[in-house]
């Protein structure tokens, strides 16, 4: 797999019971947040079979009406430690993409225990289970600081909750040092509105401000797994209503990874 793209299906490999032909399978993790969901609908609209990973089974339940049979709910917790994360992952995934986020409250080192300590546990697992593709949804201006985006009022606010992008600078590196076959994705604003524009992408350490719609954000995530020219790439996307429409191997190809 290593360098190459996950098709949605296996051809030539037939259930003999019904005649349907193998779906190649995605594991979601953080799949009923705001981003991970419009991941999991996608994939499923793709025709990738989804193994849904949530920590409240009847919330991710009531927040897919789809009773799609290639929709697999999966009971996780990303904290708990990478030898549960593999078991729920399995052997038969092909990928994993991880759309976790903390919640913001008082523990200030939620970030960290969800933003990295919980991706490096998806990344670990995926090891121990020999899945080589990984897609991460991080942020811009998680290299902030590098950037001379130290007094930028975006950077400053994400920080604030317990250094999340500190903590996700952090998982990113662990993520480029494991071997994998990574994408991580680097959004800007999240907007749960449609689009209204298209999607502008560049390297990394390169956006420092912009928005985009979170179904354009779920639709990089899923054709990253379809292009090769996503592999091994970090890249920053936001939206704007002057760009150009362009294909997505376009998008990608032009990634030249530093």
């Amino acid at each position: 797999m290593e360098g190459s793209e996950i098709t949605e299906q296996v051809t030539g490999k037939v259930v003999e019971d019904d005649d349907l032909i193998l779906k190649k399978k995605v594991f979601v993790a953080g799949a009923t947040g705001s981003t991970g969901k419009r991941i999991v609908e996608q994939l499923l609209a793709k025709g990738f079979a989804v193994k849904a990973g949530v920590r409240d089974l009847e919330k991710a339940r009531t927040s897919f009406s789809s009773t799609n049979p290639s929709l697999q709910f999966v009971k996780v917790d990303v904290t708990e430690g990478s030898d549960k994360l593999a078991e729920a992952i399995g052997d038969d995934t092909e990928a994993v993409v991880c759309a976790t986020g903390f919640r913001p409250g008082w523990d200030l080192l939620a970030p960290w225990k969800v933003d990295n300590f919980g991706t490096v546990n998806l990344v670990e697992a995926c090891r121990k289970v020999n899945v080589n593709r990984f897609i991460l949804i991080s942020s811009i201006l998680v290299n902030g600081a590098a950037m001379g985006q130290l007094l930028n009022p975006a950077y400053i606010f994400l920080n604030v909750f317990g250094l999340t992008l500190v903590a996700k600078l952090q998982a990113e590196n662990h993520i480029r040092k494991s071997g994998i076959n990574y994408t991580i994705i680097r959004p800007g604003g999240l907007k749960n509105d449609p689009p209204t524009g298209n999607i502008v992408m560049e390297p990394e350490d390169t956006l420092y401000e912009g928005s985009i719609s979170r179904d354009q954000v779920a639709e990089v995530a899923v054709e990253s797994l379809a292009y090769p020219e996503s592999a091994y790439k970090v890249v920053e996307i936001v939206a704007r209503p002057d760009a150009p429409k362009r294909a997505y191997h376009d998008l990608f190809g032009s990634i030249v990874q530093r």
